[in-house]
Protein backbone atom coordinates (compact mmCIF):
# COMPACT_ATOMS: atom_id res chain seq x y z
CA UNK A 1 0.00 0.00 0.00
CA UNK A 2 1.21 3.66 -0.46
CA UNK A 3 1.61 6.24 2.38
CA UNK A 4 -1.92 7.57 3.11
CA UNK A 5 -3.76 3.94 2.69
CA UNK A 6 -1.15 2.98 5.52
CA UNK A 7 -1.63 5.99 7.47
CA UNK A 8 -5.61 5.32 7.50
CA UNK A 9 -5.30 2.10 9.70
CA UNK A 10 -3.76 5.21 12.59
CA UNK A 11 -5.63 8.01 11.82
CA UNK A 12 -6.62 8.24 15.04
CA UNK A 13 -3.64 7.42 16.94
CA UNK A 14 -2.39 10.56 18.99
CA UNK A 15 1.71 9.20 18.91
CA UNK A 16 2.99 10.69 15.84
CA UNK A 17 5.68 8.05 15.98
CA UNK A 18 3.39 5.30 15.14
CA UNK A 19 2.17 7.26 12.12
CA UNK A 20 5.64 7.66 11.35
CA UNK A 21 6.81 4.19 11.31
CA UNK A 22 3.30 3.41 9.47
CA UNK A 23 5.21 5.25 5.99
CA UNK A 24 9.16 5.04 7.25
CA UNK A 25 10.08 1.75 5.48
CA UNK A 26 8.59 3.23 2.31
CA UNK A 27 10.00 6.64 2.52
CA UNK A 28 13.81 4.72 3.45
CA UNK A 29 13.43 3.41 0.48
CA UNK A 30 12.14 6.40 -1.69
CA UNK A 31 15.23 7.82 -0.58
CA UNK A 32 17.85 4.86 -1.09
CA UNK A 33 17.02 2.08 -2.58
CA UNK A 34 19.65 -0.06 -1.21
CA UNK A 35 18.78 0.53 1.89
CA UNK A 36 17.64 -2.26 4.24
CA UNK A 37 16.55 -2.42 7.92
CA UNK A 38 14.92 -4.67 9.90
CA UNK A 39 14.55 -3.03 13.18
CA UNK A 40 11.79 -5.72 13.86
CA UNK A 41 14.61 -8.63 14.65
CA UNK A 42 15.90 -6.24 17.21
CA UNK A 43 13.45 -5.21 19.40
CA UNK A 44 15.50 -5.21 21.96
CA UNK A 45 17.57 -1.74 20.90
CA UNK A 46 14.30 -0.13 21.17
CA UNK A 47 13.34 -0.19 24.83
CA UNK A 48 12.54 2.15 27.06
CA UNK A 49 12.70 4.87 24.89
CA UNK A 50 8.86 5.70 24.09
CA UNK A 51 9.41 7.85 21.07
CA UNK A 52 11.44 4.63 19.56
CA UNK A 53 8.94 1.96 20.43
CA UNK A 54 5.97 4.24 18.76
CA UNK A 55 8.38 3.92 15.51
CA UNK A 56 8.73 0.56 15.91
CA UNK A 57 5.05 -0.13 16.49
CA UNK A 58 4.58 1.60 12.87
CA UNK A 59 7.15 0.02 11.34
CA UNK A 60 5.03 -3.43 12.39
CA UNK A 61 2.14 -2.29 11.61
CA UNK A 62 3.37 -1.23 7.82
CA UNK A 63 4.60 -4.78 7.28
CA UNK A 64 1.59 -6.83 8.77
CA UNK A 65 -0.92 -4.26 6.50
CA UNK A 66 1.48 -5.11 3.67
CA UNK A 67 1.89 -8.52 3.96
CA UNK A 68 -2.66 -8.70 4.39
CA UNK A 69 -3.03 -6.67 1.31
CA UNK A 70 -0.57 -8.27 -1.29
CA UNK A 71 -1.72 -11.84 -0.36
CA UNK A 72 -5.57 -10.87 -0.71
CA UNK A 73 -7.95 -11.51 -3.18
CA UNK A 74 -8.83 -8.00 -3.36
CA UNK A 75 -5.10 -7.37 -4.83
CA UNK A 76 -5.07 -10.08 -7.24
CA UNK A 77 -8.42 -9.49 -8.81
CA UNK A 78 -8.13 -5.32 -8.62
CA UNK A 79 -4.42 -5.56 -10.08
CA UNK A 80 -5.77 -8.34 -12.67
CA UNK A 81 -8.74 -6.03 -14.23
CA UNK A 82 -6.32 -2.98 -14.60
CA UNK A 83 -3.50 -4.90 -15.69
CA UNK A 84 -5.87 -5.62 -18.95
CA UNK A 85 -7.09 -1.96 -18.91
CA UNK A 86 -3.35 -0.76 -19.50
CA UNK A 87 -2.01 -3.19 -21.79
CA UNK A 88 -2.73 -1.23 -24.56
CA UNK A 89 -1.03 2.03 -23.24
CA UNK A 90 2.20 0.35 -22.64
CA UNK A 91 2.73 -1.48 -26.03
CA UNK A 92 5.87 -1.79 -27.43
CA UNK A 93 7.21 -0.24 -24.22
CA UNK A 94 9.69 -1.96 -21.51
CA UNK A 95 6.99 -1.30 -19.17
CA UNK A 96 5.31 -4.24 -17.28
CA UNK A 97 1.79 -3.70 -17.65
CA UNK A 98 1.96 -6.10 -14.26
CA UNK A 99 4.05 -3.52 -12.26
CA UNK A 100 2.06 -0.68 -13.49
CA UNK A 101 -1.05 -2.01 -12.16
CA UNK A 102 0.69 -2.91 -9.01
CA UNK A 103 1.67 0.61 -8.00
CA UNK A 104 -1.51 2.31 -9.82
CA UNK A 105 -3.61 0.39 -7.70
CA UNK A 106 -1.77 1.67 -4.32
CA UNK A 107 -1.89 4.82 -6.06
CA UNK A 108 -6.13 5.32 -6.62
CA UNK A 109 -6.54 3.90 -2.98
CA UNK A 110 -4.80 7.16 -2.20
CA UNK A 111 -6.96 9.13 -4.39
CA UNK A 112 -9.71 7.75 -3.00
CA UNK A 113 -9.29 8.11 0.03
CA UNK A 114 -9.03 11.48 -0.22
CA UNK A 115 -11.84 12.01 -2.44
CA UNK A 116 -14.36 10.58 -0.08
CA UNK A 117 -12.93 12.66 2.98
CA UNK A 118 -11.91 9.14 4.98
CA UNK A 119 -8.26 10.60 5.37
CA UNK A 120 -7.04 14.38 5.52
CA UNK A 121 -3.70 14.50 4.01
CA UNK A 122 -2.52 17.87 6.12
CA UNK A 123 -3.01 15.57 9.00
CA UNK A 124 -0.71 13.33 7.85
CA UNK A 125 1.74 15.83 7.59
CA UNK A 126 1.22 17.40 11.37
CA UNK A 127 2.17 14.20 12.45
CA UNK A 128 5.36 13.81 10.42
CA UNK A 129 6.43 17.42 11.33
CA UNK A 130 5.87 16.62 15.16
CA UNK A 131 8.33 13.78 15.20
CA UNK A 132 11.47 14.64 17.08
CA UNK A 133 14.41 14.76 14.60
CA UNK A 134 16.59 12.90 17.70
CA UNK A 135 14.30 10.26 17.94
CA UNK A 136 14.34 9.48 14.36
CA UNK A 137 17.86 9.73 14.20
CA UNK A 138 18.11 7.22 17.12
CA UNK A 139 15.98 4.47 15.88
CA UNK A 140 17.70 4.85 12.37
CA UNK A 141 21.08 4.98 14.43
CA UNK A 142 19.81 1.26 16.05
CA UNK A 143 18.91 0.47 12.56
CA UNK A 144 22.40 0.48 10.76
CA UNK A 145 21.11 3.03 8.45
CA UNK A 146 24.09 4.13 6.26
CA UNK A 147 24.42 8.08 5.06
CA UNK A 148 21.01 9.04 7.54
CA UNK A 149 21.75 12.84 6.28
CA UNK A 150 20.37 11.53 2.75
CA UNK A 151 17.25 10.49 4.12
CA UNK A 152 16.52 13.23 6.13
CA UNK A 153 17.64 15.57 3.09
CA UNK A 154 14.46 13.55 1.55
CA UNK A 155 12.39 13.73 4.02
CA UNK A 156 12.14 17.51 4.73
CA UNK A 157 11.57 17.33 0.94
CA UNK A 158 8.82 15.26 1.38
CA UNK A 159 7.27 17.03 3.59
CA UNK A 160 7.78 20.52 2.27
CA UNK A 161 6.40 19.19 -0.88
CA UNK A 162 2.95 18.27 0.28
CA UNK A 163 3.41 16.20 -2.77
CA UNK A 164 0.38 13.75 -1.80
CA UNK A 165 -1.83 16.46 -1.89
CA UNK A 166 -1.32 16.04 -5.73
CA UNK A 167 -3.04 12.75 -5.46
CA UNK A 168 -6.55 14.06 -5.70
CA UNK A 169 -6.12 14.96 -9.25
CA UNK A 170 -6.32 11.38 -11.03
CA UNK A 171 -4.23 13.25 -14.15
CA UNK A 172 -1.43 13.52 -11.49
CA UNK A 173 -1.15 9.78 -10.73
CA UNK A 174 -0.58 9.18 -14.35
CA UNK A 175 2.60 11.67 -13.94
CA UNK A 176 3.41 10.02 -10.59
CA UNK A 177 3.39 6.35 -12.48
CA UNK A 178 5.53 7.52 -15.13
CA UNK A 179 8.00 8.99 -12.99
CA UNK A 180 8.33 5.83 -10.75
CA UNK A 181 8.65 4.01 -14.63
CA UNK A 182 11.62 5.77 -15.46
CA UNK A 183 13.40 5.06 -12.15
CA UNK A 184 13.47 1.11 -13.84
CA UNK A 185 13.25 1.77 -17.82
CA UNK A 186 15.37 3.95 -19.62
CA UNK A 187 11.94 5.24 -21.73
CA UNK A 188 9.01 7.01 -20.48
CA UNK A 189 5.36 7.44 -21.47
CA UNK A 190 4.74 10.18 -24.26
CA UNK A 191 2.17 12.82 -23.50
CA UNK A 192 0.05 10.36 -25.72
CA UNK A 193 0.33 7.79 -23.79
CA UNK A 194 0.02 9.29 -20.37
CA UNK A 195 -3.24 10.72 -21.53
CA UNK A 196 -4.58 6.83 -22.04
CA UNK A 197 -3.27 6.01 -19.14
CA UNK A 198 -5.24 8.87 -17.32
CA UNK A 199 -8.22 7.78 -19.54
CA UNK A 200 -7.79 3.86 -18.23
CA UNK A 201 -7.02 4.93 -14.63
CA UNK A 202 -10.83 6.78 -14.49
CA UNK A 203 -12.49 3.83 -15.98
CA UNK A 204 -10.85 1.50 -13.39
CA UNK A 205 -11.48 4.45 -10.67
CA UNK A 206 -15.28 3.75 -11.02
CA UNK A 207 -14.68 0.58 -10.86
CA UNK A 208 -12.80 0.30 -8.00
CA UNK A 209 -15.01 3.06 -6.09
CA UNK A 210 -18.00 0.36 -5.68
CA UNK A 211 -16.06 -1.53 -3.12
CA UNK A 212 -12.58 -0.55 -2.12
CA UNK A 213 -13.30 0.24 1.37
CA UNK A 214 -13.74 -3.68 1.24
CA UNK A 215 -9.72 -4.51 1.39
CA UNK A 216 -9.53 -1.58 4.61
CA UNK A 217 -12.11 -3.02 6.34
CA UNK A 218 -10.65 -6.46 5.83
CA UNK A 219 -7.03 -5.55 6.86
CA UNK A 220 -8.54 -3.64 9.76
CA UNK A 221 -10.36 -6.84 10.87
CA UNK A 222 -7.18 -8.78 10.57
CA UNK A 223 -4.98 -6.39 12.25
CA UNK A 224 -3.50 -6.81 16.10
Amino acid sequence: MNFLSHYYFDRLTTDANVVMGTVLPDLIKNASKEANLYPQKNEFLFIGNPDEEGLLRGWKRHLAVDLLFHSSNFFLEKTTELKFLIIPVVENTPIRPSFLAHIGLELLLDHLLIEHNLIQVHHFYDKLIAVKNDSLSEFLEHCKLNNPSVFFGFLERFISSKYLLSYQKIENISYALNRICMRLWPESLEEKQLAELTSQLSIFKTILEKDFMDIFHEIEAKLI
